[in-house]
């Protein structure tokens, strides 16, 4: 953005930059998605992984699991509601390495010399992608059902776990998309995503129960956002019995959720947003 521009723009009236700032993302989020319909890999190969790690734990770890709680039923019931978290996680780390790749190619360069918000770029990577995890999220859902899988408790409380799954993804973009900007080498993003991932997800109750784990490792797992985020999406999903096993009401385990991202998204996109300025 040139300095006349960028003058003009903050001399606009707040709800002008709003809108201006909207459709400038919203162009670039179909400029992203575009590159799913003309690069069908990409989605692809974002599908295989959570398709393997459903199969895996289903038949290679399911039936050495034990101590499941009320309403769980069978693993599967139990893993699931893990699995749609931990792939709307892993799908983040997308953010930061198509942001990397933007600015090898120098198309982030050709974005800041044209009239466009300075969010833009980074609203519209973050909402390609939570389509895109939204997507990975329904297959997740579907791979689950031909395993075993089954949603317990009615097709809103379903409709609203895929939607918690969904901005878990969103609020972990804006990370990926802080870490993607500060690095920048595509190939250090991509092995610097995996670095943090991976302590959060197993280090919680995504894949199994907390009771089999050390003390020391269950204080870290319980206060874990990941456990607070699995524990509310098997509430929705697994019902009143395993809610009463938490501890927290359901009213409880979404304030948890909610609160976590809102804190992530109000920590992550002003630094996000402060970083891609620098770049």
């Amino acid at each position: 953005m040139s300095v006349e521009t960028a003058g003009t723009a903050l001399a606009r009236p707040i709800a002008d930059r709003i809108a201006w700032a909207l459709r400038d993302g919203l162009v670039l989020t179909k400029r992203n998605l575009l590159r799913y319909v003309r690069i069908p890999t990409l989605l692809v190969f974002s599908t295989v992984q959570p398709v393997m790690f459903v199969l895996l734990f289903r038949y290679v770890f399911g039936g050495s699991i034990t101590g499941l709680p009320p309403g769980a039923r069978s693993y599967v019931n139990y893993l699931l509601p893990g699995i749609f978290v931990q792939t709307a996680i892993f799908g983040a780390t997308q953010t930061g390495v198509g942001l990397a790749e933007d600015l090898a190619s120098g198309i982030v360069d050709r974005f800041k010399s044209l009239p466009t918000s300075r969010s833009a770029v980074l609203a519209g990577r973050t909402t390609a992608d939570l389509f895109r995890n939204l997507f990975v999220v329904l297959l997740m859902t579907l791979v689950g059902y031909l395993v075993g899988f089954r949603f317990q408790d009615g097709v809103v409380k379903a409709i609203l776990g895929i939607s918690l799954a969904v901005l878990v993804g969103f609020a972990f973009s804006w990370i990926s998309a802080a870490i993607g900007l500060a690095i920048k080498s595509l190939e250090a993003v991509q092995a610097a995503s995996f670095v943090w991932i991976f302590p959060i997800t197993f280090a919680s109750s995504a894949f199994v129960p907390l009771a089999g784990m050390p003390g020391w490792l269950q204080a870290w797992a319980r206060n874990n956002p990941v456990t607070i985020w699995a524990n509310t999406l098997r509430a929705f999903t697994l019902g009143g019995a395993y809610v009463a096993s938490t501890g927290d009401s359901l009213l409880a385990l979404i304030l948890k959720s909610g609160a976590w991202i809102a804190l992530i998204l109000a920590v992550f996109v002003p630094v996000s947003i402060r970083v891609y300025r620098k770049t």
